[in-house]
């Protein structure tokens, strides 16, 4: 995927910033005083914390909490006023923005449920065009990257340069035991698509319970990932939406004074020449990789040829299960997880029936130009 933005690095959006840069606060807006406790009680130990809260809540049904409103905003100004923490908040149309803007609130983030819509995502980068704010932009509910770089790209296409991805995890058929899957590959692709790009941690949709979040929040770091959004409540067992994956200030603070920070860069020469010895031994196994490939694949080629001139079917079910099985077994025995060898395997397996159906095409257009 290609994805070249215009960004000004993050170290220089906020004063006093340092990596991991922290996220928190409730999931919604829902008083004054649950704000104003939530928030003091988090800058005891993060004084230098963004605080987050919704106040217009996209709901799939309409009788659910559906956000405070407006007069969020006044309260998300007194928590600032009393606690000097910045804040921030999701929007989802120009109106959110404008008044967003209205109220001094200092960092935007588009949701999950907006990202998916190019129209909605467009009217919010029209609505933010000679404004100097930091913008967050959230992964689609589903994992779909071009979506994702799409809606970067209308944002930063305003002119907004402070910009960052929200990793929150996707909706899939099968979560595990998250409430959303996080499908780490798909972060690391759109970082690779664009280095310069930060990239923020959502732990509380991806875990869904707090058992998890912890887990999350270091596997993110490990990522070298450049911040957390962690979901805090003064209280979360009367949260009024996602009471069920909210923390309590004390745990955040109890999960980021364990956070174990890794080093992106190297700085041992003895530790880079190793890693640089290991790293070329890879190359020369990927090399290798690629050569058998491509001679596995011309077998396949060859195999379809066969069975086109003997009207032989393309797919062979008995034989893919044979191979996938013997494969899976062969992995194990090598310490390679199934899961795996099962992608690997239906990679070239797709691979293989394209290059045999292409094959059979090839001799059906012949008989039809020999017909004609």
């Amino acid at each position: 995927m290609n994805l070249k933005l215009d960004i000004t690095p993050i170290k220089n959006w906020f004063p006093n910033y340092a990596k991991p840069l922290i996220i928190a606060g409730p999931c919604s807006a829902e008083s004054e005083d649950q704000l104003l406790n939530t928030a003091k009680q988090i800058a005891v130990n993060n004084p230098n914390c963004i605080f987050r809260a919704g106040i217009w809540k996209p709901r799939t049904r309409p009788n659910n909490f559906e956000g405070i409103g407006d007069i969020g905003l006044k309260w998300m100004h007194t928590v600032k006023k009393e606690t000097g923490l910045l804040t921030a908040t999701e929007v989802a149309n120009a109106d959110h923005v404008e008044k967003c803007l209205e109220n001094g609130i200092d960092i935007l983030w588009v949701g999950a449920r907006t990202t998916v819509n190019p129209f909605s995502v467009q009217e919010i980068a029209n609505a933010l065009k000679g404004v100097d704010i930091p913008v967050f932009v959230k992964n689609p509910i589903y994992p779909d990257m071009q979506l994702w770089a799409g809606a970067l790209e209308r944002i930063n296409n305003a002119g907004i340069t402070k910009i960052a991805a929200i990793h929150r995890g996707f909706q899939s058929y099968d979560n595990g035991p998250f409430r959303n899957s996080p499908k780490w590959e798909l972060p690391i692709e759109l970082k690779t698509a664009c280095s310069e790009l930060p990239i923020i941690c959502d732990p509380s949709h991806i875990a869904g319970t707090p058992g998890l979040i912890t887990y999350i929040a270091q596997k993110a770091m490990d990522l070298d990932m450049d911040g957390l959004m962690i979901e805090t409540h003064i209280d979360p067992s009367t949260a009024l939406s996602d009471a069920q994956q909210q923390i309590k200030p004390f745990e955040l603070n109890n999960i980021l004074s364990n956070l174990k920070i890794k080093s992106a860069s190297i700085t041992d020469i003895h530790l880079q020449t190793k890693l640089d010895e290991l790293r070329a031994n890879i190359f020369k196994l990927d090399n290798d990789l690629l050569e058998l490939l491509a001679k596995r694949m011309a077998i396949s080629t060859n195999i379809g040829e066969y069975k086109r001139a003997n009207n032989i079917t393309v797919l062979q079910v008995l034989h893919w299960k044979k191979l996938i099985e013997t494969s899976i077994e062969n992995g194990y025995q090598l310490g390679l997880p199934k899961s795996f060898v099962t992608a690997i395997y239906e990679l070239i397996h797709d691979e293989s029936i394209r290059r045999q159906s292409i094959t059979l095409q090839a001799e059906i257009t012949s008989d039809i130009v020999k017909k004609l």
